[in-house]
């Protein structure tokens, strides 16, 4: 028997992560609109594991600075910051999320 299932996916600007705290017994999903909801479920170590929580803040940035309306590059970074700042108190020992959060405000910059 062959199980497929999707850790983390975006679907019309909705992160969602299969809630890892309820495997193996359930199969649920946790729907994120914004970055301050994918922060809680890494916080909550609704997802877990260090390339899953990278992937998971990389995504929180993306909804964090596409739900915004911004006129200015200045306005898109002091708001990746904010962002940025939000995820790295969420699992301060979490190498991956600090990469990760580091190579999107890197990119960004460019």
């Amino acid at each position: 028997m062959i199980i497929s299932f999707k850790t983390i996916d975006w679907e019309d600007n909705v992160v969602i992560l299969i809630d890892q705290s309820k495997l193996p017994e359930k199969e649920e999903y946790i729907k994120c609109y914004s970055y301050l909801d994918v922060a809680e479920a890494i916080r909550e170590m609704k997802i877990r594991g260090a390339p899953a929580i990278g992937v998971a803040a990389a995504l929180a940035v993306a909804l964090g600075v596409n739900n915004c309306d911004f006129k200015s590059k200045e306005e898109v970074i002091n708001k990746l910051e904010k962002i940025i700042e939000t995820l790295e108190k969420t699992r301060p020992t979490a190498v991956n999320l600090f990469w990760s959060l580091e190579r999107m405000k890197k990119k960004a910059k460019e």
